[in-house]
C-alpha cells in the first residue's frame, strides 16, 4: 500500500483493484438511464470509522451501490477523521473490487472534544482539506455521502461540507443516524465552544444546506422531519444481507473461543453492542441472571469515547466485586484473532437488546439472521418498522417493573432530583419548556418504577440482591417473566422468523434503488429556497422532548 502525503490530508491507495478477487454481489437489470449517466466518484464521509453501527451500514451499503441501480461508481473514497483498522479495509476493498478504493484521512475530521489543536485551526484544517476532496467535484460526476452529521460532535465539517456543495451544486446526501438534541445535550456546549454561538447557528449547518437531502434511517425520523423539508427527506432503512449460515467450523470455533472467557459449559447470553449507556446493560444482566442461572452475559464492542469509559469501568468494577458473570467488550480491539460477529452469534445460546434507543435496530434483525432467540425491549419508534418489513419478535417487552424495595428509594429521588436539576439546565433555555419531569420524582410516596428509569448506582442496588429474591420480588408486576423463565430453562425461547417481504425493504436492490432516488431528487431540485432551517430543528427537539420522559442513565456520565 502506498502513502502519499498533503499538506492537509493523508490520502492511502489500494493494491492494483485487478489483484483482489472480487465479491460476489447481486446483480439485475441495470435502468435504462444508465447507460447515459456518467460515471460517479462516490466520496463517504464519516467522523471516523471505528467499529460500530454506522461503519456496518458503510461496509453493507456501499456493495450494493455497484449493482446497476443508479451510474457506475468511478471510484470511492473514504474520507473521515481516522483510517479504519487494516482488517476492516482490506475486506471492504476486496468487497467493492474492481472499484478502486482511496483514503482521505484529515484529523480535523474527527470528534472535536478529541481534538487537541485550537478551534481556530481544526477550523481552517477542516476548510483545507474539503477544498482538497472537492477540487476537481462537478455535480454530474461526484456523489457525497455524509454520516452523522446530525450527531454534532463537529459541526465545523458539517457547516463547511454544506457550504462548499452548495457552491459547486452538488448534492449531499446526509445520512442521519443519531441526534445530538436525543438525549445528548453535551453536545450543545461543546458546539458553543466551537463558535456556534446560537441554535440557529446550529440549525443552519445541520438543516439549511441548499443542496442537501437528508437520508433517514425510521419511519418516525421522516415524519419529524418532512412537515418543514418535504422532499428533502427520504426515509432509507439500512440493507440487510439475507441469512447466510455460518459455517459448522466457524461456530464450533467461536463456541470453543467463549468458553475461554466462561465456566467451561456455561450458556453464553450475547448482547452484539458496545459499551454505551444507552445500551443499558445492567438490565441485560438483570434478565440473563433472573431467566437462565448459571448463563454468562457477554457483550461484544467497547467503549466508543471518553465520556463512556466511566460507565464501562463502574459496571466492570461491580461485576468484579460481586462475582457476576459478566464479560464485557470482547470483540474490543484488535479483532484479527478473534471470532467475527455472526459467528459469536450463532454459538450463543440467545441474544439481548436492552437499550434505551436505537435508530435502525439492527440486532433484532441480526438474531433472525442468526436465528437465534431475541429478548428485546419493543422501542417505540422501531417497532413499527419491524412490522412492516414483516417480521415478529415474541419475547419483547415494554419495561421491568421493580417494586421500591429493591433499591433505596428515596436515596434515589434525592439523586434524580439532584442529577436532573444539573441536565435540565445542560438543555437550551428555549428548548426547557418541552422537557419532561421522570415519573420518579412526581411520585410522593414509593412506587414500583422502571429499571430503565434508574441511575447506573440504584441499578446496581437491585443487582446486587441475590437473583431468587429480587426475581420473586419482581415477577408479580412482570408476568411474563414467568413464561420467558420457563421457555429458557427447557430450551423453548423462540427464534424469529425471516420474512419474504423483507427482500423488498432491506434487500441490497431495494436499498440502492432508494439510494439513488435520493441522489437524482437532489441533482434535479438543489436550486430551490433551502429550508427554515431553526423551524425544523425547534419541531424535531420538541418532537423528542415530548415523546417520552428523559433517562437518568444519559443525563451524566457518573449518573
Amino acid at each position: 500500500m502506498s502513502r502519499h502525503k498533503t499538506s492537509a490530508c493523508v490520502r492511502l491507495s489500494v493494491p492494483d483493484a485487478a489483484s483482489v478477487k472480487p465479491r460476489t454481489r447481486e446483480l439485475f437489470r441495470p435502468l435504462r438511464s444508465r447507460a447515459i449517466l456518467p460515471a460517479v466518484r462516490l466520496i463517504i464521509v464519516h467522523h471516523h470509522f471505528r467499529p460500530g453501527g454506522v461503519r456496518r451500514v458503510i461496509e453493507v451499503a456501499t456493495p450494493h451501490l455497484l449493482s446497476g441501480a443508479g451510474p457506475r461508481l468511478l471510484e470511492v473514497v473514504l474520507a473521515g477523521g481516522e483510517a479504519p483498522d487494516a482488517l476492516w479495509w482490506d475486506r471492504f476493498t476486496a468487497a467493492l473490487a474492481p472499484v478502486p478504493v482511496t483514503q482521505f484521512i484529515e484529523p480535523a475530521f474527527g470528534y472535536l472534544a478529541e481534538q487537541r489543536n485550537r478551534i481556530a485551526d481544526v477550523r481552517a484544517r477542516c476548510r483545507r482539506a474539503l477544498a482538497q476532496l472537492l477540487a476537481d467535484a462537478a455535480p454530474a460526476t461526484t456523489l457525497v455521502w455524509a454520516h452523522n452529521l446530525s450527531l454534532g460532535r463537529n459541526l465545523l465539517v458539517a457547516r463547511e461540507l454544506s457550504r462548499l456543495c452548495a457552491a459547486r451544486g452538488l448534492p449531499l446526501l446526509a445520512h442521519q443516524h443519531d441526534w445530538w438534541f436525543d438525549h445528548r445535550w453535551s453536545r450543545w456546549p461543546e458546539m458553543r465552544r466551537a463558535g456556534f454561538r446560537t441554535l440557529g447557528a446550529v440549525a443552519r449547518a445541520l438543516f439549511g444546506g441548499a443542496t442537501v437531502q437528508h437520508l433517514v434511517i425510521n419511519a418516525a425520523d421522516a415524519a419529524m422531519l418532512r412537515p418543514a423539508l418535504g422532499w428533502r427527506v427520504a426515509w432509507l432503512p439500512n440493507p440487510v444481507d439475507p441469512p447466510v449460515p455460518v459455517p459448522a467450523r466457524a461456530c464450533a470455533a467461536a463456541r470453543r473461543w467463549l468458553q475461554q472467557l466462561v465456566p467451561r459449559g456455561a450458556p453464553v447470553w450475547l448482547v452484539p453492542a458496545r459499551l454505551l449507556r444507552r445500551k443499558n446493560l445492567a438490565e441485560a444482566l438483570l434478565l440473563t441472571r433472573w431467566l437462565r442461572p448459571g448463563a454468562w452475559l457477554v457483550t461484544t464492542g467497547g467503549a466508543s469515547s471518553a465520556e463512556e469509559q466511566p460507565y464501562a469501568e463502574r459496571l466492570a468494577a461491580a461485576a468484579g466485586a460481586h462475582g457476576w458473570p459478566l464479560r464485557l467488550g470482547v470483540l474490543a480491539g484488535d479483532e484479527s484473532a478473534k471470532p467475527g460477529l455472526p459467528a459469536l452469534m450463532a454459538a450463543s445460546e440467545a441474544l439481548l437488546l436492552t437499550s434505551l434507543g436505537e435508530g435502525f435496530g439492527l440486532p433484532y434483525l441480526e438474531a433472525a439472521a442468526a436465528r437465534r432467540p431475541l429478548l428485546a425491549r419493543a422501542l417505540p419508534n422501531i417497532v413499527p418498522d419491524l412490522a412492516r418489513f414483516g417480521f415478529r419478535f415474541p419475547q419483547t417487552y415494554l419495561e421491568v417493573f421493580l417494586p421500591p424495595e429493591l433499591f433505596a428509594w428515596r436515596a434515589e429521588r434525592a439523586r434524580q432530583a439532584q442529577l436532573f436539576r444539573a441536565w435540565r439546565r445542560t438543555v437550551p433555555a428555549s428548548y426547557r419548556r418541552w422537557v419532561r419531569a421522570p415519573d420518579l420524582l412526581e411520585a410522593d410516596q414509593p412506587a414500583p418504577v422502571p429499571f430503565s428509569r434508574l441511575t447506573l448506582s440504584a441499578q446496581l442496588e437491585v443487582l446486587a440482591h441475590p437473583p431468587a429474591a429480587s426475581l420473586a420480588a419482581a415477577e408479580p408486576l412482570n408476568p411474563w417473566l414467568r413464561v420467558w423463565r420457563e421457555r429458557a430453562a427447557t430450551g423453548r425461547l423462540e427464534v424469529s422468523a425471516w420474512p419474504a417481504e423483507a427482500e423488498r425493504w432491506l434487500g441490497g436492490r431495494a436499498y440502492a434503488r432508494r439510494f439513488f432516488r435520493a441522489w437524482r431528487a437532489a441533482r434535479r431540485r438543489h436550486d430551490e429556497t433551502p429550508p427554515a432551517a431553526s423551524r425544523c430543528q425547534a419541531a424535531a427537539v420538541r418532537a423528542r422532548l415530548e415523546l417520552d420522559r428523559p433517562y437518568p442513565l444519559l443525563w451524566s456520565p457518573a449518573a
